[in-house]
């Protein structure tokens, strides 16, 4: 924990935006708070050079600027990372959801609304930091694969265990994460992972899918840590705008989790990518249906709307089982795969003992 704080303390920040006064209020607020590494610039021509000598941990940048706006130095910055993962906090006096979105479609990861309150500035911050603290530990795990490879070592096998260890842990870290941005408990990931195994038993799964599935399905919402909390948080239902936005989360989730040729890391983003799609074809993000839905998504879009229906929160009562039971159902061969709501249904007791096992604190 101590050593994860120092190297957010020493994390390579950069503010941009054009108006001096803003520039020297943020790099006030990141010095009191103990940031080391802090540049700035309120040329935004400048970014791009500043980027190619210094791999920035965050960039807190301003949309509207003379020369290169906002969304032009974003564009820059996903040529220079070939796509990869951008660190980009967004300072906007702006609110309309057109500017949001296309900086979330940029690679945008959060947002800050001028005028700047200084606890908001310093907690997203500190969250995204975070975040990019784990990134750079798994993209430093794939390097050192990478490099094991090369060398065929004797020392293969142990390094690949200790690997699976450390993705393993990165995968429930990003999992708590992404549920704790939604006013979730550590609990429904546990809850929904070990339903998620059961019922992908009683499909007929190999033994090491099954565990695959345990294991992965924890980071099915990280990407909601890309979702603006005013969008996340939000009690009621959302307006198009919102909804199209708070949509994005799935493919912001595939993309935290990456490529990485590992079991592990494929099943996450197989998890995340489809837990959204419906079996008629009408979820999202690609709206494919059927057995076309990789059966990963399947199962866990199941065991995760149950144990959600079924969980209180701040925000809501929790629903009965058999309310929950009827209405997955009620959506076999809409929502759900018809023939896993026949399992589901008969794995519901070990599924119910899993609930009580893992219940939550109580509110």
């Amino acid at each position: 924990m101590i050593e994860d704080q120092q190297k957010i303390a020493n994390a390579n920040i950069l503010i941009v935006d054009d108006k001096a006064d803003n520039v020297r209020l943020l790099e006030m607020m990141l010095s009191f708070s103990g940031y080391n590494n802090v540049q700035s610039t309120t040329d935004s021509r400048k970014v791009l050079g500043l980027a190619q000598k210094t791999e920035f941990d965050l960039i807190l940048l301003d949309i509207r600027m003379p020369h290169l706006d906002g969304f032009d130095v974003m564009a820059q910055l996903a040529d220079l990372n070939d796509g990869g993962y951008i660190p980009v906090l967004v300072l906007t006096a702006q609110n309309d959801m057109d500017t949001r979105l296309k900086a979330l479609q940029l690679g945008a990861r959060d947002f800050v609304t001028k005028p700047f309150d200084k606890g908001e500035v310093l907690n997203r911050i500190s969250n995204m930091l975070e975040v990019r603290l784990l990134y750079n530990e798994r993209k430093h795990q794939n390097e050192i694969l990478e490099e094991m490879v090369r060398n065929r070592t004797l020392e293969l096998e142990r390094r690949n265990m200790e690997l699976d260890r450390t993705r393993l842990e990165v995968v429930r870290r990003l999992g708590r994460a992404g549920e704790y941005r939604d006013n979730e408990t550590g609990m429904h990931v546990v809850r929904m992972s070990k339903s998620s195994q059961v019922l992908a038993q009683a499909a007929g799964l190999s033994e090491e899918q099954c565990e695959l599935i345990l294991n992965a399905s924890p980071m099915h919402d990280v990407g909601k840590i890309g979702i603006p909390d005013g969008i996340l948080l939000k009690p009621g239902r959302f307006e198009p705008d919102e909804w199209k936005i708070m949509k994005t989360h799935v493919q912001i989730g595939a993309d935290i989790i990456g490529n990485d040729a590992s079991p592990l890391m494929k099943m996450a983003r197989i998890i995340a990518l489809n837990h959204h799609e419906k079996w008629d074809g009408t979820g999202y993000p690609n709206a494919i249906k059927g057995e076309d839905i990789p059966i990963e998504g399947r199962i866990c879009a199941i065991c995760d709307v149950f144990d959600a229906l079924t969980s209180e929160r701040p925000y809501k009562k929790a629903w009965t089982v058999d309310d929950a039971v009827e209405l997955i159902n009620k959506e076999s061969g809409v929502q759900f795969d018809p023939k896993l709501v026949v399992l589901f249904n008969e794995c519901l007791p070990e599924i119910i003992d899993i609930r009580e096992q893992y219940a939550d604190a109580e509110f």
